[in-house]
């Protein structure tokens, strides 16, 4: 009887299709560094705001991973620019960030959950400091695993199937992550652990082991050559950008989501669920059930992606398609939810709540795989007008988005839980039921329907982005006989050499 998952470990390679085990290990790397890094960007606030720091000073937590985010996402852009001018063998470009950072990677992030000493004003510089160096090694890894994308194949179609392959990896290790409040449930209510200690042995397990596992990527072959300009100044790397529309529309509309007034959704589960009668809906475990119900039919959805983006007429009908959706999808949620009957925090509105997402996660889900393969296109594009290959600070531009995004929805977040809701990190573990009347009012507007404001502007900006099938294989075209000329040109120096 053949194997059913012989597919995905089949080493069969022409000039248009990759061996699918090599996709298989970049996707297991992708993986890995989403379960570390879903752990850290989720939790790290959540665990400094209400057990390493004071109560008086748990508001200052928020505001110090505001300005570690607005570096991570400066130095990103920076770590991309070296990347692209860095000397490094032929078709190993990404290869030395991928195999040798993963391991201080994951030592940092566990390093970062210990409560180190008493005093406040030292653990948060313990904090800076942990995170600083993090940061720093996270931007190298991740320049590398995205930018390898746009070096795995010369043919846009191929590089489609890549972003989507590596999307569901990378999607993977963020459910794991994200299974943790369930677990977190399961430890403080049947072993009786304290939050803070669950908090230090999962930075552990997901933190090291996730950046061990990341380390399957360093296996994928690059099949797009990226010489160095060896002349080239860091700011002359960093100006490339100017030639990539693309890229720079896509950056602003992604940025666009995290300007949405809300709070973290930890804070919104636990409070509303913590203490229902059902035991279904514990704050952890009704975290963890939301994301499930809400994300299986875009999880679904991912390995039929490209051809459900083809039907659409190509990518950027997808974006547009994702957020009115979410708009009119979060809305219909709201509404149910407001029903006394319906409640969105009994057991049948919490389900109905979930199903509602669960429609406009589908064209959601696909949102990161119609922005990796428009940014690898938009690579080629910038490479036949100027001549250079501009992968690492095309996707450092796509952390920089993100990291920067994670910074600004940060600092909202923690303005309405302090500023306008009055929450207070109460020295007691049942803090969350301690709260006042306001804190709950609002907490399901905020949730709910916050987004929009992040929906209407990302569609704003997606409507500049260009998305045309001819333009892209003529581009392929005439860099296809450029390659060659050049190539044909190296070996007669080589030959004349000899």
């Amino acid at each position: 009887m053949k194997n059913p998952l012989g597919f995905l470990f089949s080493r069969e390679e022409t000039p248009e299709h990759l061996p699918n085990r090599e996709i298989l290990y970049y996707a297991t790397g992708l993986a890995g560094q989403n379960v570390s890094y879903g752990f850290i960007s989720s939790r790290l606030t959540y665990f400094y705001e209400n057990h390493a720091v004071s109560q008086k000073n748990a508001s200052k937590v928020g505001k110090l991973m505001t300005y570690t985010y607005l570096w991570d996402a400066v130095n990103d852009v920076f770590v991309g620019a070296y990347v692209d001018k860095k000397p490094h063998k032929p078709y190993q470009k990404m290869r030395p960030y991928l195999l040798y950072i993963p391991v201080f990677i994951g030592l940092l992030c566990a390093l970062m959950f210990i409560r180190a000493g008493s005093n406040d004003v030292f653990k948060l510089v313990y904090l800076g400091v942990l995170y600083f160096m993090w940061d720093l090694l996270y931007s190298f890894q991740d320049v590398g695993l995205w930018g390898l994308l746009a070096l795995s194949s010369p043919h846009s179609h191929e590089r489609s199937r890549v972003a989507q392959w590596v999307t569901i990896g990378a999607g993977a290790g963020s459910t794991v992550a994200g299974a943790f409040p369930f677990l977190w449930d399961i430890l403080k209510g049947s072993a009786g652990m304290k939050e803070s200690t669950i908090f230090t042995i999962f930075a552990f397990v997901f933190g090291m082991g996730g950046e061990l596992v990341s380390m399957r990527a360093a296996k994928f072959r690059e099949r797009v050559d990226s010489p160095v300009q060896k002349d080239e100044k860091l700011w002359e790397s960093l100006s490339i950008i100017r030639h990539n529309p693309t890229l720079i529309f896509i950056s602003l509309a992604r940025l666009s989501l995290g300007l949405s007034p809300k709070i973290n959704q930890t804070y919104f589960f636990q409070s509303e669920y913590r203490n229902s009668s059902s035991a279904l809906l514990k704050g952890g475990t009704a975290e963890v059930l939301y994301g499930i119900v809400s994300g299986v039919p875009g999880a679904v959805a991912m390995p039929f992606a490209n051809k459900i983006i083809d039907r659409l007429g190509g990518m950027k009908r997808l974006l547009v398609l994702s957020q009115l959706t979410a708009v009119v999808m979060r809305f219909a949620a709201f509404g149910v939810g407001s029903i006394p009957a319906l409640k969105y925090n009994t057991t049948a509105g919490f389900i109905i709540m979930c199903l509602i997402v669960a429609v406009y996660n589908i064209p959601g889900s696909l949102m990161d795989i119609a922005h990796r393969s428009l940014t690898s296109d938009s690579i080629d594009e910038v490479e036949l007008k100027t001549g250079i290959r501009s992968e690492g600070v095309s996707f450092s531009m796509q952390n920089f988005t993100s990291k920067l995004t994670s910074g600004v929805s940060t600092r909202i977040q923690n303005f309405f839980l302090y500023n306008v809701l009055g929450y207070v990190a109460y020295d007691s573990e049942d803090y969350i039921s301690m709260q006042n009347e306001k804190f709950y009012k609002w907490q399901f507007p905020l949730f709910m329907l916050g987004p929009v404001v992040g929906a209407v502007l990302y569609l704003i900006f997606i409507s500049f982005v260009k998305d045309d099938k001819q333009h892209r294989a003529e581009v392929e075209r005439q860099l296809k006989e450029r390659r060659a000329a050049a190539a044909a040109v190296a070996q007669d120096v080589d030959f004349e050499a000899r």
